[in-house]
């Protein structure tokens, strides 16, 4: 089943932005390492939730031969105007289900940031990234992690069952906006305090690199969707086992920030 409500909320977030990407060049260096612009250079790379293309904006500066993004939500449209500003030629931005996406033609490279979490199925959502993965190719992933997150899961999860059912602009401006500033403040006072024993501490230090308006757009992000999941190690574990496609000699688990993994490999 099509997680159409999610890929709509996620919609009113991405179309609500400035143009261009809502990350740095330094944060998409840091969500695809272990993978370095050698392993994109003169490739075919497919992204399975392009959003607005806030990443592959940065990925045409590691110089892809292609660049393909998949979509269900009508972020597409702001998707195509981020990139038609970087002057790269040779991409595509498609709407479909990546979860059911098969193309024609595989690629060198798929990956997958902060989507898997936000689908009905997670499990099906890594399956299509190894199933677009032609043979030798790179798989990489990044999800939000069951370990790490305590915080987030008892607090915040339950403001989000009942804020993602409101207007957009409503939890954005009465709902995301204040709790991202009491979380501003927490961060930075922990910190530059270098309390490190308190929750999301070393994520802290990651997000104090940016200013508020970022913290929101994090915040907003977490509050719109309908549905997360975050996945423990065991979970992520699990798919790379029992996926026949994998290269189980080839594999990677990176716990990131304290609170969430990248993970990924080789296709047979």
């Amino acid at each position: 089943m099509k997680d159409i409500k999610t890929a709509e909320a996620f919609a009113t977030s991405w179309n609500n932005l400035p143009g261009g990407s809502v990350y740095t060049f330094d944060q998409f260096e840091d969500w695809f390492a272990p993978l370095q612009k050698s392993d994109l250079k003169g490739k075919e790379v497919l992204e399975l939730g392009c959003g607005n293309a806030s990443l592959l904006v940065h990925a045409t500066q590691w110089e892809p031969s292609n660049l393909v993004g998949i979509d269900l939500g009508e972020s597409i449209v702001s998707a195509n105007q981020n990139m038609s500003q970087t002057g790269f030629k040779n991409y595509r931005i498609e709407k479909a289900d990546l979860t059911e996406y098969r193309a024609a033609e595989k690629f060198d490279v798929v990956y997958s940031i902060g989507v898997l979490h936000h689908l009905k199925n997670p499990v099906e959502g890594f399956t299509s990234a190894v199933e677009n993965t032609k043979s030798g190719g790179a798989f990489h992933c990044w999800v939000y992690a069951k370990e790490g997150n305590g915080l987030i899961i008892w607090v915040v999860d339950p403001i989000r069952k009942v804020a993602s059912k409101l207007p957009w602009w409503i939890n954005k401006y009465l709902i995301a906006t204040p709790l991202s500033f009491l979380y501003f403040l927490y961060a930075h006072f922990i910190v530059a305090l270098g309390i490190s024993f308190m929750p999301l501490y070393a994520y802290s230090q990651w997000i104090c690199k940016r200013n508020f308006m970022f913290f929101r757009h994090v915040a907003f992000d977490q509050l719109v969707t309908p549905q997360t999941k975050y996945i423990d190690r065991a979970t992520i574990e699990r798919w790379l086992a029992d996926n026949p496609k994998v290269d189980s000699a080839k594999t990677y688990m990176i716990f990131r920030n304290g609170n969430s993994w990248k993970f990924g490999g080789k296709v047979k």
